[in-house]
């Protein structure tokens, strides 16, 4: 009897295919522009742990102010410089596939008699749509691109942002905040200034807020007809604490102790540079740089010494920054000259920051400091 054949014998098996590894899934881009008085810049970022990681960026000085102060309009000349640059970040916006992005204006498009026609004439030429933001939205963001330098010692924290046509201040006390939640808390302020008691974590109290209307280059226009340069630095210094009049906080003598001012602005960066004698920026010994009122001033001294063509010249303030660099350190000796401290922290990050975090924690994709 012929044994039988089993079943499937001498058959070809059928191969078995390992499966290709898949790429590691990439995390969503985020992107945040600040049109600015003087500057336009972007930043395109992922998120990673409780921050993020800068994955392209572009920062242009377009001047969009120029003139402003005394027109009270955006000149051709300006509006033609930033489109030019807002093109290119049309380009880089579709290059990486952003997913969510916030696109905003401030000072100059706010105070400009044609900021609507402005805004309506970028969106036809860009397809960027961009909002121009409030004062108080300025200084929300503000606050939370800092909260990262704020030190746990900190009781009374005083932020300021220095911007191109104006300058934000934030006072902000932290002494019922636990020392371990006290960043945390300024984190959660950029859904408010008044959080009262929501029962979601700490709450950092607000004192006051002020928008100054004055900012490096409205302030230097302010005083352009004085034709000698220490006693202009001299002016738009007394004339800006004059502005800080209704700040509640301007009459209060401050401690040094548990006080902090944070600072964020080309100025305050550029002051830094200059204290470190870097001849090349580097923002990895900039940001979170901490000074005192002594160390700024002795900058200060060696900025009037130079004079108009020693500014000039000067690497460590370069080309961009050379005709703004006095009224920016006059805002800030005023400051000084009200709350003298020995921690004053150097921000390199602002609005894009902010924005970039805000995204971020409402779409809930940063991990908590705790778990990070």
């Amino acid at each position: 009897m012929t044994p039988k054949r089993p079943e499937g014998a001498g058959a070809i098996s059928k191969p078995v295919e390992s499966p290709a590894p898949k790429p590691p899934r990439r995390p969503p881009l985020y992107a945040a522009l600040d049109l600015g008085t003087n500057s336009c810049r972007m930043l395109i970022a992922e998120p990673r742990g409780s921050q993020f990681r800068v994955i392209d960026s572009f920062s242009k000085s377009v001047q969009l102010g120029a003139g402003l102060e005394k027109s009270g309009l955006l000149s051709r000349a300006s509006i033609g410089r930033t489109i030019q640059a807002l093109r290119v970040c049309q380009q880089k916006l579709s290059r990486h596939q952003v997913a969510g992005m916030r696109l905003v204006a401030t000072e100059a498009c706010r105070r400009a008699t044609n900021g609507a026609a402005f805004m309506a004439r970028v969106r036809n030429e860009t397809g960027l749509t961009l909002d121009v933001i409030t004062p108080l939205e300025e200084a929300q963001l503000a606050v939370v691109s800092c909260a990262p330098l704020v030190s746990p010692e900190t009781d009374q924290l005083l932020v300021v942002d220095i911007g191109g046509g104006s300058t934000e201040l934030v006072w902000i006390d932290l002494t019922d905040v636990e020392r371990s939640q006290r960043r945390r808390a300024i984190m959660r302020l950029h859904g408010g200034f008044n959080q009262g008691d929501g029962g979601t974590g700490p709450c950092a109290r607000v004192v006051d807020w002020i928008s100054v209307p004055l900012g490096v280059a409205t302030l230097r226009d302010q005083f352009r007809d004085v034709e000698d340069d220490a006693a202009r630095f001299a002016l738009m210094s007394w004339f800006f604490e004059e502005n800080l009049m209704e700040f509640a906080p301007y009459k209060r003598e401050q401690s040094r102790k548990g006080f902090q001012i944070v600072g964020t602005s080309g100025t305050v960066t550029t002051v830094a540079a200059s204290h470190l004698g870097l001849k090349r920026y580097d923002r990895n010994r900039v940001d979170g740089l901490r000074m005192t009122s002594d160390q700024i001033d002795t900058v200060i001294r060696s900025y009037l010494a130079l004079g108009p063509d020693g500014r000039r010249l000067d690497p460590r303030i370069g080309l961009d920054r050379h005709a703004l660099i006095m009224s920016g350190v006059a805002i800030l000796q005023a400051l000084l000259r009200c709350w003298p401290t020995d921690r004053l922290s150097v921000a390199d990050r602002g609005l894009r920051e902010g924005m970039l975090y805000a995204q971020m924690a409402a779409d809930g994709v940063l991990a908590s400091e705790e778990s990070a």
